[in-house]
């Protein structure tokens, strides 16, 4: 294991696979080792990095298990700044690949000692909360699943069954990557499969809002210091709720 980020906490790299891929996530327990609720945290384009492991212990510092998935493969890792599209675009044009990497990721996570298998959530963040609504879509065994500025296109895989996850989608108004029309279809996507679901949508707001380093406003990215501020706000009490 590393040094832990505070006292109370351990983080650890640990493999796992989906098929022939390595992945490997990103492990952050508590002292005790006792098993806890967990949250799975989806990362944005450019990969597992240091920011989506930092969002690992800030939840992980609420009282629960935090694991970071790795949905690119073992040692690929985009830049947080750049323009990571190749990294992107063969897993949203396979789906179905995507599909079984984060399933692998789930069943990984709820093997763990310190994992309570069966109180887990998922949060993701831009491609992350694709990732989390395509857990959803999966039938995953999450009590819940939050988006953070995520793009909301179906995967496209077949019929859509039922929705048994409670889903929190948080979002920028003003996100070029999710506009009216697809948060429309989405509501409505949802509400078919039966899902337990809601939308904050915060006004004059960009895509990545919850990333300092988004400064990109022509591009359609910029930090919004409120809509983090409230977003995870929402995020803390849904988890409180969805994993009581």
């Amino acid at each position: 294991m590393s040094s832990a980020p505070t006292p109370d906490l351990r983080t650890a790299s640990v493999d796992y696979r989906c098929g022939d891929d390595v992945l490997e996530a990103y492990v952050v327990t508590h002292a005790d080792g006792s098993p806890r609720p967990t949250v799975l945290v989806c990362h944005d384009w450019s990969g597992q990095n240091g920011g989506i492991r930092a969002i690992a212990e800030r939840v992980a510092a609420l009282g629960y298990t935090a694991v970071a998935l790795d949905n690119y493969g073992k040692g690929v890792r985009g830049a947080e700044t750049a323009d990571n599209t190749h990294l992107l675009t063969p897993l949203l044009a396979d789906r179905a690949l995507l599909r079984r990497r984060l399933l692998a990721g789930v069943d990984f996570a709820r093997t763990q000692a310190a994992v309570d298998p069966e109180r887990v959530a998922a949060i993701g963040y831009c491609f992350g909360g694709l990732c989390v609504l395509d857990l959803a879509r999966a039938g995953a065994p999450l009590r819940g699943v939050v988006s953070f500025h995520g793009i909301f296109a179906p995967p496209s895989l077949g019929p859509q069954g039922p929705i048994a996850s409670r889903v929190l989608v948080l979002h920028g108004w003003d996100d070029p990557l999710a506009q009216p029309a697809d948060v429309l279809a989405l509501a409505a996507e949802l509400t078919a499969a039966g899902a337990d679901w809601q939308l904050h949508a915060y006004g004059h707001t960009l895509h990545a809002f919850t990333f300092p380093g988004a400064a990109s406003p022509e591009k359609g990215l910029a930090y919004h210091a409120d809509a983090e501020r409230r977003s995870w706000a929402a995020m803390r009490a849904f988890l409180a709720e969805v994993l009581a």
